[in-house]
């Protein structure tokens, strides 16, 4: 299938999707994400694919968050629906795969685009990656899983940091609190993932599938009611006063004066 905004090749048994607007940084829209749940589930639906590569295209960026364009002006409940949606048709979509999932994150990782690599199932990051959750500096909060992901993987305190702070961190930062497995060199990025991939593709395709099911038990039940509750305060938010003066002032490019 051809497809506008993302590369798709295959290696083997090894298939690395490529996220590709460079001029947006890789930012996420509507027909990105829906255009990644469309590769990602051939390739989880295809035998002969053992392991995804998820990566951004250039050096910039893995992806550095969504398209703010596309929802500045959206009601309470079209933020409600945002968030749903998305959660569903690629974020929860890539956590429940049964073909393993590695992130390579070049550059900037930024709300949704650090959002879409804690989905994946492992985390790699060149030396360059910088890392955050900057929502609240729009007056909103991540949407798309961050809330409980980033918790899930850093503790309650860490996360509570970053999205309270719509901070950055690096990558050997991310490395320490175990937001990625592994930190190398730019140039060196592909080369591990398809390392760590040739690594997987020599065990049980279904022993890693239920695994990866196995895996995802531990926060299924008692999570979703965390993940519901994320949709809802998402959705919220887009009823304030300080999201629209986030929104706004991030497309005017000057800062935010929010009220509360």
């Amino acid at each position: 299938m051809a497809y506008e905004n993302i590369f798709v090749s295959q290696n083997g048994h090894i298939r690395t999707i490529t996220i590709n607007r460079p001029n947006q940084l890789n930012a996420l829209n509507k027909q990105t994400i829906s255009e990644l749940n469309q590769a990602l589930d051939e390739a989880n639906q295809d035998s002969g694919t053992g392991v995804v590569i998820l990566t951004g295209s250039g050096e910039k960026a893995f992806v550095a968050g969504a398209d703010i364009k596309e929802f500045a002006d959206f009601s309470v409940a079209e933020g409600r629906e945002l968030a749903a949606q998305g959660q569903k048709i690629l974020f929860s979509f890539i956590e429940n795969m049964t073909t393993p999932v590695i992130a390579a994150v070049n550059g900037f990782a930024l709300g949704g685009g650090l959002e879409l690599a804690m989905a994946s199932h492992i985390r790699i990051a060149s030396s360059n990656a910088k890392m955050g959750l900057p929502e609240v500096s729009l007056g909103v909060i991540p949407g798309y899983g961050g809330t409980q992901r980033l918790t899930q993987l850093v503790g309650r305190g860490k996360a509570n940091e970053m999205i309270f702070t719509a901070g950055m961190i690096p990558a050997d930062e991310a490395k320490a609190w175990g937001l990625v497995n592994h930190v190398c060199a730019p140039e060196e990025l592909l080369d591990l993932a398809n390392e760590l991939a040739n690594k997987i593709l020599k065990n049980s395709g279904t022993a890693i599938a239920s695994a990866i099911r196995a895996v995802n038990a531990l926060y299924a039940e008692g999570g979703q009611a965390g993940f519901d509750t994320e949709v809802e305060e998402f959705g919220k938010c887009f009823g304030t006063a300080d999201f629209k003066e986030g929104t706004g002032a991030f497309i005017e490019k000057r800062k935010p004066n929010f009220r509360g």
